[in-house]
C-alpha cells in the first residue's frame, strides 16, 4: 500500500501548496531540516508530544478542576490528543517504523487549581503548534504526510485558542498569536517539555 492510499483514510489529502500555506507560509523555513533523519523520526517526535498532551488531559480532567461546559471542551481536547496518538502510531507502523513508547511524565503542581491546569494546557498547545510548524520542512518531499500533519497542526491551534479563551486572555497576543504562527525548532521544543518527561 502506498502512502497516499493509507493516509486518505485518516486525513484529507490536499495539495502540498495549500498545506504549506496552512503551515504558515514563509516562516516555516526557520526550522532546521537537519533536526530529523527521516519522516519516521519527525512522526516519532510528534508522537512524543501527543503522548505528553494526551496524558496531561487525562490526568487533569480527572482532578475535577473544571466543570460544566469547560469540562466538556477539555474532554474533547483529550479525545483529540488520544486520536492523534493513534493516528501517528498507526502511520509510523505503516511506514515500517517503530513508534516510540509513551514517556513517563510528572506535571508537578500543574493540577493544583483551575488556572494552573489551563495555563500549562495553553503552553502545551502553543508549543505543539510551533513544533508541527517547525518540523514541516522535513516533510516537504512527503506531500501526503505534510498534508496530514497540517490537519493535526490546525486542531492543535484550535485547542490553544479555546483554552486561551477559557483563561480570559486578550484576543491579540493571548488567544491569537498574531496573523501568522511561529515555527519552534526541535531543540527549543524539547527544552520546553523535558521538565515534564521522566523517561
Amino acid at each position: 500500500m502506498d502512502r497516499r492510499s493509507f493516509i486518505k483514510g485518516t486525513a484529507a489529502v490536499i495539495p502540498a501548496t495549500v498545506a504549506l500555506q496552512m503551515l504558515g507560509g514563509g516562516r516555516w523555513v526557520l526550522a532546521q531540516t537537519s533536526d530529523f533523519k527521516d519522516p519516521v523520526d519527525v512522526l516519532n517526535f510528534a508522537l512524543t508530544l501527543e503522548f505528553l498532551e494526551a496524558t496531561f488531559y487525562n490526568q487533569g480532567n480527572a482532578k475535577n478542576l473544571v466543570g460544566g461546559a469547560e469540562l466538556g471542551l477539555l474532554k474533547q481536547v483529550e479525545v483529540d490528543e488520544e486520536t492523534h496518538v493513534k493516528f501517528l502510531t498507526d502511520t509510523i507502523k505503516k511506514l515500517g517504523g517503530k513508534p516510540v513508547a509513551a514517556p513517563k511524565v510528572d506535571f508537578g503542581n500543574a493540577f493544583k487549581d483551575r488556572k494552573s491546569f489551563l495555563t500549562l494546557a495553553h503552553t502545551f498547545e502553543n508549543t505543539g503548534v510551533g513544533a508541527y510548524l517547525g518540523a514541516a520542512p522535513s516533510l516537504f518531499k512527503e506531500k501526503e504526510l505534510l498534508s496530514a500533519a497540517a490537519g493535526v497542526f490546525g486542531v492543535e491551534a484550535r485547542h490553544a485558542a479555546v483554552i486561551g479563551d477559557l483563561l480570559g486572555l486578550k484576543a491579540e497576543g493571548g488567544v491569537f498569536k498574531g496573523a501568522r504562527e511561529t515555527a519552534i525548532p526541535k531543540d527549543k521544543v524539547l527544552k520546553a517539555v523535558m521538565p515534564f518527561i521522566k523517561s
